[in-house]
């Protein structure tokens, strides 16, 4: 639907394209050119013809265009055009803007006909006042004039669907990626907790009989754990049914660095020996805390899922510059350990802030995660 300043545009062009011809009638031939000498109603008329389908242009394209062409030859027959068929270049625009190429094409090898035709019928046989070759060079540059039109119009329609397609584009490339990064938080949310859960469940089985207090601590350390997960769970299942371009205002926020040493008790909750080190005298921002607290939730579930000795050591520090987080285990790994989707998750996170990641076993015996990210811009590269 055009807007109402574009339709006061077209109104007022139509408006004056039909004074003009109006005012075309009254020539009385002393310039030397022949002068129309039909009665003021077929003038009338065939200045509304030319006109006023400006005025719905955007609106009937290919029927204004009819009208206004039509309009434009009658007007060389009748010897009333004294200007080289602007009006015809108006539509033709419309045409080539608003309509598919093949019905635009159609419609401008019509138009350039009816033109011809036209002029050579107005100019050099009903009134002559040309000569055959001053006829072909003035069809010519009417056709210059009204193929220019179009041409334009053609150009700023493929701009438009061009520029439709990369939002397009876009936005699916949008969508994508947050549907990835609702996937990552999901593995690192379930992988991490129903790890904790399993290990806590085998405890409490284990030690049920001979031990009950310390089965119900498992329990309730089984539960507390649940809790949090499913809270997690329920933010980012949120922006899944949402639009992902929109639904981010809305989450809770995301854990980040003040939230390792809860982390970190989970994991000796399940039975882990954890030393830790935290040194991180600057604010980071909200997604590269989020990255290290992703790298150390990961690590720690796969300590606890695949280190035979569970015991590890958690070192995260920032300077100005950069922060690192590293945590290394000394159990042997099991088959297989380093697999998976977790590992490949943070590098995916890591690469995205232009960190470095390394993951391997280390010669002491063990395995150790490294990541180092920069921060000085706190956007993702």
């Amino acid at each position: 639907m055009p807007s109402r300043h574009l339709l006061l545009v077209d109104f007022a062009a139509a408006a004056a394209v039909c004074a003009a011809y109006c005012y075309f009638a009254s020539f009385d031939g002393s310039d030397g050119t022949p002068v129309f000498t039909g009665p003021p109603w077929l003038a009338w008329v065939t200045a509304a013809a030319v006109g006023l389908p400006i005025a719905v242009r955007r609106r009937w394209p290919l029927t204004a265009a009819a009208v206004t062409i039509a309009g434009c030859a009658a007007a060389s027959v009748l010897d009333l055009t004294r200007e080289p068929f602007v009006p015809a270049a108006l539509v033709l625009y419309t045409v080539g803007a608003l309509v598919g190429l093949r019905r635009s094409i159609a419609m401008a090898a019509i138009a350039f006909a009816v033109l011809a035709g036209g002029l050579f019928t107005g100019v050099l046989l009903t009134t002559p006042s040309e000569t055959l070759s001053g006829t072909i060079t003035l069809t010519l540059a009417v056709w210059a004039i009204a193929g220019g039109g179009w041409a334009a119009g053609v150009m700023v329609r493929r701009k438009r669907f061009d520029a439709a397609r990369a939002a397009s584009s876009e936005r699916a490339r949008v969508v994508t990626e947050e549907r990835m990064r609702i996937a990552r938080e999901l593995h690192d949310i379930v992988s991490h907790s129903l790890s904790l859960i399993a290990v806590q469940a085998g405890v409490a089985n284990h030690v049920a009989d001979e031990q009950p207090e310390r089965a119900r601590e498992a329990m309730r350390s089984i539960e507390s754990t649940s809790r949090e997960a499913l809270a997690e769970m329920r933010g980012v299942l949120t922006v899944l049914r949402a639009d992902p371009l929109t639904a981010s205002d809305r989450r809770e926020p995301m854990p980040g660095l003040g939230d390792l040493d809860e982390l970190i008790g989970r994991a000796r909750a399940a039975g882990v020996e954890v030393s830790a080190e935290i040194d991180v005298p600057v604010r980071l921002p909200d997604g590269i805390a989020l990255a290290v607290y992703r790298v150390v939730q990961e690590s720690l579930t796969n300590v606890v899922k695949h280190a035979d000795r569970a015991r590890c050591s958690v070192t995260v520090r920032a300077d100005r510059r950069e922060v690192s987080a590293e945590v290394t285990d000394d159990g042997a790994r099991r088959a297989h350990a380093d697999g998976g989707h977790g590992l490949i998750g943070m590098r995916e996170r890591v690469l995205m802030y232009g960190g470095t990641f390394t993951a391997g076993p280390v010669p002491e015996g063990g395995f150790a995660v490294r990541a180092v990210l920069p921060f000085e811009a706190g956007e993702p590269r």
